[in-house]
C-alpha cells in the first residue's frame, strides 16, 4: 500500500467491499490511489462473468449497505472495479418551481411575439391569438426537446427532474428549457438513450412545424431603405428545403422569405437542435460524442470550443455560446459508472447519423443584423 494514501487503511473494510464480489470480479491487485477522495479503493482484475451490467447491477446491490457506489472502466488491458465511498440518495424535485417557470416563460415568449406583431395587448386584448402560433409552436418544440430526455432517462431509472424553462426578454422571450439529472447513467446506453432522445424528439416537432410555416410564408423583396431587420441564417438542410418548397435559393436576386411565425418557431427549433448536437461537454451532441469517442471527446471539446471562437468574427452568437459552455457546461464529460458494458452498433450508428444531422442544421451566422 501507498503510505501517502489519502484512505485510512482498514483491513476490514476491504475485506468486506472484497468478500463481496469475490463470485463476480476476480481480484488479481488492490491499489489506493493518493490522487483520489478520502476512502476510494481499485480493484483490479477480471469479471467472472461475461455480462459486464448483470456484475455491475449485482455489485452496486451489495455494496450498498456499505455505503459504496462501484464503477467498472478499463485500463489498458485489464479492468478495474472501483469502489467510491458514497451512494446517491436523489432528493425529489419541487414540480411547482417547474409549473411557475413555464407560466411565465408562456407570458414572455406570448409578449415578445405580440411585440414582434406590432400588437399591444393592452389597447386590443383579442390581439393575443394572433401571438399564439409561435408562442404554442415554439414551446411546444422545446417541451418535446426536455421531455425526450425525461422520458428516456425515467425508462431507464436514472433520476430526473422535470423541465425548467427560463423565461427571458430576449428577441424569443426564452433561454430555452433544461432538465436535471439527479443520478448518473450507468451503462454508455443509458448515456446515449437519454442524450440522443431531446433532439429526436424536439425534431419531429420542428421539422413539420417549419413545413406548414414555409408554406404560409411569402416571397417579398427584401427592404432597401429604412431601419435594419433581422436576418435568419441559413443551415444546408434549410436552404434545401426552401429550395423544394419555393423553387428558388433564398436570399437571392434581392428577394427572401419572409417568415409566418410558424416558420420562425420551426427555424428556431432547428436552431436549439444545432446547438444542442454540438458535440462538446455535456450537451446532447457531447453525449453522443462521449459515447462513440470516449475520453477523446475532452480534445474534441477544445477544438470545438476555439472553432467556437474563432468563428464568433462572424457570429457573437459564438463567443456567447462558447462562454456558456466553458463556464456552465464544461468541456469534458463524466464516464456512465459501467463504462464495460459495449454499445451496439445500432446505436452507434444512430450516434453518426446524429452528428450528420448537426453539419445538416449547422448555420454559420445563425442570426443577422442588416441595414444597420
Amino acid at each position: 500500500m501507498n503510505k501517502q494514501s489519502n484512505i485510512i487503511l482498514d483491513g476490514t473494510l476491504i475485506a468486506k467491499l472484497r468478500v463481496e464480489i469475490q463470485d463476480l470480479f476476480l481480484v488479481t491487485n488492490i491499489k489506493i490511489p493518493s490522487e483520489a477522495k478520502q476512502g476510494v479503493i481499485i480493484f483490479q482484475g477480471d469479471l467472472r462473468l461475461d455480462d459486464s451490467e448483470v456484475v455491475y447491477d449485482a455489485i452496486a446491490k451489495r455494496w450498498l449497505p456499505l455505503d459504496y457506489t462501484p464503477m467498472l472502466q478499463r485500463n489498458q488491458n485489464q479492468i478495474e472495479l472501483i469502489a467510491n465511498p458514497g451512494v446517491v440518495h436523489p432528493k425529489p424535485s419541487n414540480p411547482l418551481i417547474n409549473l411557475v417557470l413555464f407560466i411565465l416563460t408562456v407570458l414572455s415568449v406570448l409578449g415578445v411575439s405580440l411585440m414582434n406583431e406590432g400588437i399591444n395587448p393592452l389597447e386590443n386584448p383579442a390581439g393575443i391569438l394572433q401571438g399564439l402560433p409561435f408562442t404554442i409552436a415554439f414551446l411546444a418544440i422545446l417541451g418535446a426537446h426536455e421531455f425526450g430526455h425525461y422520458f428516456l432517462a425515467r425508462y431507464h431509472k436514472v433520476a430526473v427532474t422535470l423541465p425548467y424553462f427560463i423565461p427571458f426578454p430576449n428577441i424569443i422571450g426564452t433561454f430555452g428549457a433544461f432538465i436535471q439529472l439527479r443520478s448518473p447513467t450507468i451503462t454508455r446506453k443509458q448515456l446515449f438513450d437519454v442524450g440522443v432522445a431531446g433532439p429526436i424528439a424536439g425534431l419531429v416537432i420542428a421539422l413539420p412545424v417549419l413545413v406548414i410555416g414555409l408554406f404560409n410564408s411569402t416571397i417579398e423583396p427584401l427592404p432597401t431603405v429604412g431601419g435594419g431587420y433581422l436576418m435568419e441564417g441559413n443551415s444546408i438542410f434549410y436552404w434545401g428545403l426552401k429550395l423544394m418548397i419555393f423553387g428558388q435559393a433564398l436570399p437571392s436576386n434581392g428577394m427572401d422569405v419572409f417568415l409566418h411565425p410558424l416558420a420562425w418557431a420551426g427555424w428556431l427549433g432547428l436552431l436549439v437542435t444545432m446547438l444542442n448536437l454540438v458535440p462538446v461537454g455535456q450537451l446532447d451532441g457531447g453525449h453522443i460524442a462521449y459515447v462513440l469517442f470516449g475520453k477523446a471527446t475532452r480534445t474534441i471539446g477544445y477544438v470545438i470550443i476555439i472553432l467556437m471562437l474563432i468563428g464568433s468574427y462572424f457570429s457573437l452568437t459564438w463567443l456567447f455560446w462558447a462562454l456558456l459552455i466553458f463556464v456552465l457546461v464544461g468541456v469534458g464529460h463524466p464516464p456512465p459508472l459501467n463504462e464495460v458494458a459495449p454499445l451496439d452498433n445500432q446505436r452507434k450508428l444512430l450516434g453518426y447519423v446524429m452528428l450528420v444531422v448537426f453539419i445538416l442544421l449547422f448555420t454559420p451566422i445563425p442570426l443577422e443584423l442588416v441595414g444597420v
